[in-house]
């Protein structure tokens, strides 16, 4: 049997984007958030746009969907789902990595921990399981305003509270951060939310590359960042081919 097509997934992924996204997107935005080359995500749209799927706004350049296509609205691959098919790469990651494992998707400016392995040592733990954590300062976040443009966008400047000194609390500071992330495809942040632990989190992607969510693992800063205050590459590519596992299990392909 022959495999998927790629551009159809891609396409897809551009539909579920948009059909879960608050406004309309630009084709940078598109791009940025599929990891697709610009020239790439242009002609997508331009090809979906000639089929009726998607409408471009003539004022603004940027694209939404098409009105036949607004049910795709709920769409988005389920939260419950994503759980079931990262519960044991999670339990693996915490195992090889000694530390606390926590997977998150976006939800009204936050990002919502679908699921928590507790570190493997006999230490006293909560279960995070339904929290809210900021964007701004947790690895998981920066993953998910990195790659998906609607939590972006959704992000505002009163939104940057503090909560240690190494908060990233402006606009400049934070965007250089989520560019380095999209650079090197994993996100870490060093005592940002909580004095002496770090935490490094990679994306997790569905169909046609679309990021559905973010793994990562939290400890002690000397234990994750024990040099120079930078992350263990060890560890950095323990997190990797844990998001790279799950997102072939939700049919990423490539991704």
């Amino acid at each position: 049997m022959p495999g998927p097509v790629q551009s159809i997934e891609r396409a897809a992924a551009i539909l579920r984007l948009l059909a879960r996204g608050s406004g309309r997107l630009g084709v940078g935005e598109i791009a940025t958030s599929l990891g697709l080359a610009k020239g790439t995500a242009h002609g997508i749209l331009r090809t979906l746009q000639g089929v009726g799927f998607v409408e471009q706004d003539r004022a603004s350049g940027k694209y939404q969907l098409g009105a036949t296509l607004l049910h795709l609205g709920t769409s988005y691959l389920d939260v419950n789902d994503l759980r079931s098919r990262a519960i044991n790469w999670a339990d693996a990651l915490a195992a090889r990595s000694g530390e606390a494992v926590r997977i998150g998707t976006p939800l009204d400016g936050k990002v919502l921990v679908v699921h928590h392995v507790f570190r493997p040592d006999d230490s006293l733990q909560t279960l995070d399981v339904g929290s809210l954590l900021p964007l701004h300062a947790t690895a998981l976040g920066k993953v998910l305003l990195a790659y998906d443009a609607d939590v972006a966008s959704q992000l505002k400047d009163d939104d940057l509270a503090w909560f240690t000194r190494r908060t990233l609390v402006t606009a400049e500071a934070l965007s250089r951060s989520v560019a380095r992330v999209r650079e090197l495809g994993w996100a870490a942040e060093v005592e940002e939310f909580a004095t002496g632990l770090a935490s490094i989190a990679a994306p997790i992607r569905g169909y046609g590359g679309l990021v559905v969510g973010a793994i990562s693992i939290a400890g002690a800063v000397e234990r994750v960042c024990p040099v120079a205050r930078r992350a263990d590459p060890g560890l950095v590519a323990f997190v990797q081919n844990a998001a790279r596992a799950i997102s072939r299990d939700l049919g990423a392909g490539r991704w």
